[in-house]
């Protein structure tokens, strides 16, 4: 990871990070650990992009899927019991939400480029949401 990248990832850390956090964590319900490896979310010749796709493709998904699966008690509680971290990387450079999701051990991880299939958000919470029924 270069500096313009370094620059940009403490940027978006500061500036939108903070309030796409407290989104997830309240549609979750609950003091969920987040991770996510910013060093595997780089592509240099798309850094002008980030700004409008991470929350796309990593944030937005999340908070809105959360809200469908936690709309009752017995999602609520679904979730905390199989929810214990979240991580988000791109190690595969995966673009179909049906691969780019996992739950394992606790652990709900997304694994996707950070630039293909920006625009394709409710198939990504329609990926995600399936996952957590199915897995909870």
């Amino acid at each position: 990871m270069g500096l313009k990248e370094r620059r940009f990832a403490k940027q978006f850390a500061e500036e939108q990070f903070p309030a796409l956090e407290a989104k997830i964590k309240e549609a979750i319900g609950f003091e969920v650990p987040l991770e996510i490896a910013w060093e595997t979310l780089f592509e240099e010749q798309f850094l002008h992009l980030y700004n409008d796709t991470y929350p796309k493709i990593y944030f937005i998904p999340f908070i809105e899927a959360f809200k469908i699966i936690g709309k009752d008690q017995i999602g609520k509680e679904a979730l905390q019991e199989g929810i214990q971290r979240i991580e988000i990387c791109n190690e595969n450079n995966h673009h179909n939400p049906d691969r780019a999701y996992s739950l394992e051990s606790g652990i709900l991880k997304l694994d996707h480029s950070p630039v293909l299939n920006a625009e394709q958000v409710d198939d990504r919470i329609e990926s995600l949401v399936k996952l957590l029924e199915n897995q909870l």
